[in-house]
């Protein structure tokens, strides 16, 4: 057997559907195999959509996404990718190609030292030097991408590698389970939460699973303490439950961190530092527990007293059904907190200027948005607003980089949503700069026949940073551009392209976009004129005098 048909078929035994990619002259013998093989090729018309891609489906399903490229700049071009899906623990594993390494004909053309370069971004990266190492690499990069916390491993296959014969065969995975935590772990945990008057419950990026969100959907309704949540730990337990008291969107001065600063117990689940700090701690401050399923990083601001460490889910379930009923506790200051933050999100939902308002736009969006629909954001200041008054209802449908936090991806994370979960809807939601780095990738989602609508937040400028700018008292200064005619862009893709004038006209073109079927594309000219003022001031201001 080829040893590229046996490296196809290894894929095949870890039950690949989707290769996301751009082959190149060192992978048509990889390509070739694929021809008979179940495994789609998804062409994308850049690298790093690839990987952004694979990314996503990892990140969704549990199981790692597969990118492909070629050698040099096909392989640099996955530079960004890796370093989104490790900080994001997002289980993904890239193939790039490589010119002979047992003879060469044309020097150090394209040559690249990828395995090297992978190493610092990876958690594993190797160069398959024979054909029968194929099966056990393979199985490495797998197991070692998606055993927690998950991340991305590299593979590269030499031109010459994949045209060998081989006649090893694949190696089956192992069936595993996560280890549990230490019985006076839980006890510990269990005592310090039973003695606490405020107790509670801080939900990040490692607790969006599902087997976790259902068993903290269970102690929440069991223990009664109220919760929050970080920017990737949205959904994970429906956030418009009553017990629900923010999510961190900023770091501090917000009314959720008055019932942060408030609690002398705090139930930390799935941290992760990748994330900007949710809270500070301070020595001598209050007791921090750590549930998850690595011990903690310990960080000048993140240093937990208690560590339980084990199996996410089967951690909480322990301490839910030891721990006696809570509801009796007096939760009245943590109320008045989550009243404040509602009063003041709910300020602006019905504004119609326009440009149109942020807290207008969220609002909009998640009433056209069911319960399962899924938004998957760019990196922007706009991101700060859906983290903070979007309520999502289910783990994973508020897709947002709170790690590496790269412009780009917003569109490509968004169709890999729409291709595992082509039932419902998906939503992109970008910066106008976030999507002009990706923006071919239009062509690519027409090509593909998906249903999806991408909303471009149009203020011809790198928003987000002129609001750090302003922040700290610097002047405006280069950071507006001007943009093209997104209409007439969208349909030179095939694709449909509308703009809103009013902002009563929102709500009305995107369920009409969704209803028509296809790519659309929705121009909506945003108003963030007063994020300083909001964001930096007014928040501050009215949260400290809780």
């Amino acid at each position: 057997m080829k040893a590229s048909d046996l490296f196809v078929k290894a894929l095949e035994n870890e039950g690949v559907k989707y290769v996301f990619g751009i082959p190149g002259e060192e992978n048509l013998d990889f390509l070739d195999s694929l021809t008979r093989s179940s495994i789609q090729l998804v062409l994308t018309r850049h690298e790093q959509t690839a990987g952004f891609m694979a990314a996503t489906y990892g990140r969704l399903t549990g199981r790692a996404g597969v990118c492909l490229s070629t050698l040099g700049p096909g392989a640099t071009n996955l530079v960004t990718a890796a370093a989104y899906a490790n900080l994001g623990a997002m289980p993904m594993v890239m193939i790039t190609g490589q010119k002979p390494i047992k003879s060469s004909k044309q020097g150090q053309f394209q040559i690249v030292d990828v395995v090297d370069m992978m190493q610092p971004l990876t958690k594993f990266t190797k160069q398959i030097g024979s054909g029968d190492m194929i099966p056990s690499s393979v199985r490495e990069a797998f197991r070692r991408a998606q055993e927690e916390r998950p991340g991305a491993a590299h593979l590269e296959l030499p031109e010459d590698i994949a045209q060998e014969e081989t006649a090893v065969p694949v190696i089956p995975p192992s069936y595993a389970r996560r280890p549990v935590a230490e019985d006076k772990a839980i006890r510990r945990a269990v005592d310090l939460i039973a003695g606490a008057r405020h107790p509670l419950l801080l939900i990040g990026a490692g607790a969006n699973r599902k087997r976790t969100s259902k068993m903290l959907r269970r102690f929440v309704d069991r223990a009664c303490i109220p919760f929050v949540t970080t920017q990737m730990g949205k959904g994970v337990v429906d956030e418009t439950d009553r017990r629900f008291i923010g999510n961190t969107a900023l770091s501090t001065g917000d009314f959720v961190h008055r019932a942060i600063d408030a609690a002398d117990v705090i139930i930390n689940v799935g941290h992760d530092v990748v994330e900007k700090p949710p809270f500070f701690m301070a020595i001598g401050g209050r007791t921090v527990i750590h549930v998850n399923f690595t011990s903690a990083i310990v960080d000048p601001v993140y240093f937990p007293q208690v560590e339980v460490v084990g199996d996410i889910a089967h951690s909480i379930w322990r301490i839910g059904e030891a721990l006696p009923a809570q509801c009796h506790r007096d939760y009245a200051f943590f109320e008045k907190v989550r009243t404040a933050l509602a009063d003041h999100v709910g300020e602006g939902r019905g504004d119609d200027r326009f440009p149109i308002y942020p807290q207008r736009l969220v609002a909009d969006i998640r009433e056209v948005m069911p319960s399962d629909g899924i938004i998957a954001l760019d990196n922007g200041i706009y991101k700060i607003w859906f983290a903070r008054n979007y309520p999502a209802h289910i783990p994973n449908t508020v897709l947002l980089d709170n790690a590496l936090a790269t412009m780009g991806a917003g569109l490509p994370s968004a169709m890999a949503a729409k291709m595992v979960y082509p039932e419902r809807r998906v939503m992109a939601i970008c910066g106008d700069g976030g999507f002009m780095m990706n923006s071919q990738e239009l062509q690519t989602a027409v090509h593909l026949g998906l249903d999806l609508v991408v909303v471009i937040l149009r203020d011809d400028a790198y928003g987000m940073i002129k609001w750090k700018q302003t922040n700290m008292g610097f002047d405006d200064f280069g950071l507006d551009f001007k943009n093209p005619d997104f209409i007439r862009y969208a349909e030179t893709y095939g694709a449909r392209g509308h703009r809103v004038e009013a902002a009563g006209q929102l709500t009305t073109v995107l369920r009409q976009a969704f209803e028509a079927g296809g790519v659309h594309l929705v121009d909506v000219a945003v108003d963030y004129t007063e994020n300083d003022r909001i964001l930096n001031h007014d928040i501050r201001e009215r949260s400290d005098r809780l």
